[in-house]
């Protein structure tokens, strides 16, 4: 009997908790359970008294030196005294684990636990204090530069779209739509003339899921999994996007929106170029998230169907709809 490849395998918790205790010398009473797979699989790691969070890339979805880069990121902010989920050495003082799995080598990285909750109804408050910790982070990250993507036009709308070409006719109006918004953002992003000092190490996926609030409304950033360079404003942009799908009562957005961005300026200034541009960037990074679940099919299937395009390209012209009504009205 032939014994197939596969192409994302799914670690035994069990045997992954021998493991971890082993080389990272945790106590018997530490359990590991798997919390959920997506573009990388996450288990946590705790006892009574203390939690963690183990991650396991996906197979070739990164390489050894993107997560390297993404940890000497977070070890960076941690030495600024930012509060973010960060890496923990193993015994031998090393980061990255290499786990032989049936599809190839995966590497794993031991992370501390964010407490808090997760709110997805967040209030002005939290809006504020998310909006502060993400200008502090920008503040040591401008005019840095990762061994990563560069989140530029050409990756964001140019490739994500090529991407989807594989699975939707290009005469759906959903992908007509997507091939306009490829041709016009990169103009307006260019006539904008933003300064060199506008950019740095993003994020790009600051939401109410990769973050924990506790109940002094302090914020801990996780999952910088798609951290890379590019303008600082992509960040701001993508969690405007984000609050705007979650505040149905338009008022009660604009009055988050003013909280988060308060927050923002109250640390990092925010020119009128960048705060022009939240649409557009905002919309380049969904774009470019429909470009990863094309990219990451073997875990999207259940969902990217022609009519998941339609929804998800539906909210991405509802909102920037929404911005052109309020430039026409002078707002």
């Amino acid at each position: 009997m032939i014994t197939f490849p596969v192409v994302t395998s799914t670690l035994s918790e069990t045997e992954l908790g021998y493991f971890i205790k082993k080389i990272y010398e945790l106590t018997e009473d530490y359990n590991c359970k798997l919390f959920r797979t997506g573009l990388n699989h996450t288990y946590f790691i705790s006892n009574n008294e203390t939690k963690f969070i183990f991650r396991v890339y996906c197979y070739k979805w990164r390489t050894k030196i993107e997560i390297e880069q993404e940890l000497e990121l977070l070890n960076l902010l941690k030495k600024n005294s930012l509060s973010v989920s960060y890496p923990i050495s193993d015994t031998n003082g090393n980061f990255i684990q290499e786990i032989n799995a049936p599809e190839g080598i995966r590497y794993g990285v031991l992370f501390s636990f964010a407490s808090g909750e997760k709110m997805r109804f967040m209030s002005n408050e939290v809006c504020y204090s998310i909006g502060t910790i993400m200008a502090k982070i920008h503040s040591v990250t401008e005019n840095k530069k990762t061994a990563r993507v560069n989140y530029d036009s050409e990756i964001l709308l140019s490739e994500s779209y090529n991407h989807l070409k594989s699975f939707f006719s290009e005469e759906l109006e959903e992908m007509k739509f997507l091939k306009e918004l490829g041709d016009k953002i990169p103009k307006r992003i260019n006539e904008s003339n933003l300064r060199e000092n506008k950019n740095g190490i993003v994020h790009l996926d600051i939401w109410y899921d990769n973050l924990s609030v506790n109940n002094e409304n302090e914020i801990t950033i996780f999952d910088f999994d798609n951290c890379g360079n590019g303008l600082l404003i992509l960040d701001v942009g993508y969690f405007c996007k984000q609050l705007f799908f979650i505040e149905s009562d338009k008022n009660e957005y604009e009055s988050k929106t003013k909280s988060f961005l308060n927050g923002y300026q109250k640390i990092r200034y925010l020119s009128e170029e960048e705060i022009k541009l939240i649409p557009e960037v905002g919309a380049s990074i969904f774009v470019f998230y429909l470009g990863v679940q094309a990219q990451r099919f073997d875990w999207s299937n259940i969902f990217f169907t022609e009519n998941y395009l339609k929804m998800f390209v539906g909210r991405i012209r509802n909102w920037m709809e929404y911005y052109e009504t309020r430039r026409t009205n002078g707002n």
